[in-house]
């Protein structure tokens, strides 16, 4: 067990860029509102999208660091008022993608004025939501990474800023690998009828995405 130079403590360092790939690989909110937005709004918006759930995670690391994510881990009622505004972001992007899908095939015109393209801002919102409204991100980064840092550590909270800060840029990339591929797949196919299938496919998604936040405890 070897500490990094310049006195952080951090150690194992490589397994933690390793499982730090694989909880971003792992299906979630994240990566399906990256992938989603990407194919319905091009790579603009799935850029905006991965940067604002990083913004959360910024939020979430800094919570975790000065202690306010433990409030999350020891009060039931906290966890769960995060618990259920999340749910029901998660439900109201649902019910417009749904309503989205729905439309496409009876009212042409209404279908066109809800693909119109949003603003940069509202997508990197969504992000940030999304990310900030999950107490599932708050706990994960209050269990996740302690484990990386020395006992004998003399800073633990620079050290908790500085494995989150590496947290959040592995994790950019990885969306932002993620939404060069997904623009690439978009750019191969863009009917009416697969867009409108996307989207009924990502309500359900986020539904289920929705349930399982609830079911869920600190």
């Amino acid at each position: 067990m070897t500490a990094l130079p310049g006195g952080l403590g951090w150690h194992e360092l490589g397994l933690f860029v390793a499982a730090t790939f694989v909880l971003n690989a792992t299906p979630g909110v994240d990566l399906l509102l990256t992938v989603s937005r990407t194919l319905q709004g091009g790579a603009r918006a799935g850029v905006a999208a991965a940067l604002g759930i990083n913004a959360g995670c910024v939020v979430h690391a800094l919570a975790a660091a000065f202690g306010l994510a433990a409030l999350l881990a020891v009060s039931p009622r906290a966890f769960q008022f995060i618990q259920w505004a999340g749910a029901a972001y998660l439900l109201w992007l649902a019910w417009g993608m749904a309503r989205t899908a729905w439309r496409g095939a009876g009212a042409p015109a209404a279908a066109a004025a809800e693909a119109a393209p949003r603003s940069v801002t509202a997508d990197f919102r969504t992000g940030l939501v999304t990310n900030v409204l999950n107490p599932k991100v708050a706990l994960f980064f209050l269990a996740f990474l302690p484990q990386f840092i020395g006992t004998g550590t003399s800073d633990k909270t620079l050290a908790f800023l500085g494995l989150g800060l590496l947290f959040v840029v592995q994790s950019s990339l990885f969306l932002l690998a993620v939404v060069a591929l997904a623009a690439r797949l978009r750019g191969l196919g863009g009917s009416p009828h697969l867009s409108r299938t996307l989207q009924a496919i990502g309500a359900g998604l986020f539904a289920a995405l929705a349930w399982r936040l609830l079911a869920a405890r600190p």
